[in-house]
């Protein structure tokens, strides 16, 4: 059975990828917008995990539309979760059982909702899987601890292939700099080299 998983090249969409890899082929899926190249970062995470490897385009409407959401509220969440789930309907329409992402139980963004869950699997013929939600951060941890190799660091130092460094990029290039330090709170992310 084909499965897309939506993939960063984080930790998170890792581990969600090796839970579903025992009932699934898994494609990891990286969505993005043509601001960056950033893209490339989930690719060669893909391959040096042995994995099948898609990149979907999204509609740089959505993305001008989430900076601009994200610019006028003072921080991401609201731009995020929209991108998400463009990201999540797009996905939806490729030549797959189901869909994936690797949303973890207290991830404050992105979220699916058990309505918006529902919606997707009805209108595209998929199952819509969230194998980490019943994951809290340590336990996650604990996993990515010990079976992946992760360099981790403050976001803007992390390169990985998600949409919030090709928001930034569209920010930073409307607004400066500045702004994009102001929307986004200092956060780390991590960046998946390889299994242990």
């Amino acid at each position: 059975m084909d499965l897309a998983l939506l993939y960063s090249g984080g930790k998170d969409s890792t581990l969600a990828a090796l839970l579903l890899d025992s009932f699934y082929d898994v494609t990891l899926v990286t969505a993005r917008f043509g601001v960056t190249e950033d893209w490339m970062h989930a690719r060669d995470a893909a391959d040096r995990l042995g994995y099948a490897f898609d990149a979907v385009e999204l509609d740089r409407e959505v993305a001008e539309e989430a900076a601009a959401r994200m610019v006028e509220d003072g921080y991401p969440r609201n731009g995020i979760q929209r991108v998400h789930e463009h990201a999540l309907e797009r996905v939806a329409e490729l030549d797959v059982v189901a869909v994936a992402d690797g949303t973890r139980r207290d991830d404050r963004v992105p979220t699916v909702s058990r309505a918006q869950a529902q919606s997707l699997e009805d209108r595209h013929d998929v199952d819509y899987l969230a194998p980490l939600s019943g994951f809290g951060r340590r336990a996650v941890d604990r996993l990515v601890d010990a079976t992946l190799d992760v360099e981790s660091g403050p976001s803007e130092e992390i390169s990985k292939g998600d949409y919030e460094g090709e928001l930034r990029a569209l920010i930073a290039d409307e607004h400066g700099q500045e702004t994009v330090s102001n929307v986004f709170p200092d956060h780390d992310q991590t960046y998946v080299r390889g299994l242990k």
